[in-house]
């Protein structure tokens, strides 16, 4: 997106400071108001992963013995039906269907995940309140929201290395909107690329702890991560060890986790997915539990976290 089609920016470069909004899916007719419905396995593919090239689906995880969910998924199908056509919502009873939840890393229920394009793009676990549910969706399927659209441009400028740009557009949507969770998340994401722990931390704790979407749960981990980054231990070290001891799993998962602090998340992965092909329960299932908390920090579109959860799929259920 070019700075010309940015909706903030104003003739001469600047940003706008009125930001207007339009209802996503506006003028649906009644007969398109059936939006929820629930899935099986055989039925996945169909339901969620072609359906989500259309619009944004989300996926409800639910079991009947549930008490949250019972309180969030009647909230979501209202949120769903009010959005008209903007995202389409899908449920899953984990307890007839548990294969898929396992792929995905679904831990607790209630969890939502959003598809688009055939790929989890977002989520959230939890009884969120339904405030939050709304703004969820209109992150997803706002077509007309002005502020998705500049937010979409600063991810844009993020990924291309810019940072003073997407920094300058977060700060534009956090002055219309200091609430904004995908900005605050955004800019806290960008002091950690600088190094700024301790500011990405100070942002990050203005959204409140109820708020488990992907974004700030990303950022969140990785400040975690910056914090055990301090206390590791000498690589060296954990590589001798594994040489005389290919199943020394300690060694592997310290070494693990500093792989990850020095950027390389395919050798970070490999390691925590060998330990899990060679012994599951090591460590109360600590691999996985490690692997999972890495795809969080990552993000769950990134090419690594995408592969690697092929894999540890293709561990647990082949």
């Amino acid at each position: 997106m070019s700075a010309k089609d940015n909706p903030f920016a104003g003739p001469a470069g600047g940003y706008k400071t009125e930001i207007s909004f339009e209802a996503p899916g506006a003028g649906m007719t009644a007969a398109e108001q059936d939006l929820v419905r629930d899935t099986t396995t055989a039925s996945f593919t169909a339901d969620v992963i072609q359906e989500s090239r259309n619009q944004p689906v989300l996926v409800d995880f639910w079991a009947p013995w549930c008490g949250p969910c019972k309180q969030l998924t009647p909230l979501l199908e209202k949120a769903v039906r009010e959005a008209r056509g903007a995202v389409k919502l899908v449920k899953m009873n984990i307890d007839e269907h548990p294969s898929i939840a396992g792929q995905l890393g679904v831990q607790s229920i209630p969890a939502v995940i959003a598809f688009r394009d055939g790929q989890p793009v977002d989520g959230f676990m939890g009884a969120v309140p339904e405030s939050q549910i709304r703004e969820f969706i209109q992150r997803l399927g706002g077509t007309g929201d002005a502020t998705e659209a500049a937010l979409e441009q600063a991810r844009e400028a993020a990924a291309a290395g810019d940072a003073n740009l997407a920094a300058q557009i977060y700060s534009a949507v956090l002055a219309q909107a200091p609430d904004n969770v995908a900005a605050i998340a955004g800019m806290a994401g960008l002091l950690l690329d600088q190094g700024d722990t301790e500011r990405a931390r100070e942002l990050a704790a203005q959204v409140p702890d109820t708020d488990t979407s992907a974004e700030i749960a990303g950022v969140r981990a990785r400040i975690a991560l910056a914090d055990e980054m301090s206390q590791l231990g000498d690589p060296e070290e954990f590589k001798r060890r594994l040489a005389a001891d290919p199943n020394d799993h300690e060694a592997r998962f310290e070494l693990a986790k500093i792989q990850n602090a020095m950027g390389d998340r395919e050798g970070a992965a490999d390691s925590l997915l060998y330990i899990v092909g060679k012994d599951r329960g090591w460590n109360d299932d600590a691999a996985r539990a490690q692997l999972l908390t890495f795809f969080e920090a990552w993000g769950l579109t990134d090419e690594v976290t995408l592969s690697a959860r092929r894999k540890l799929s293709s561990m647990l259920f082949s």
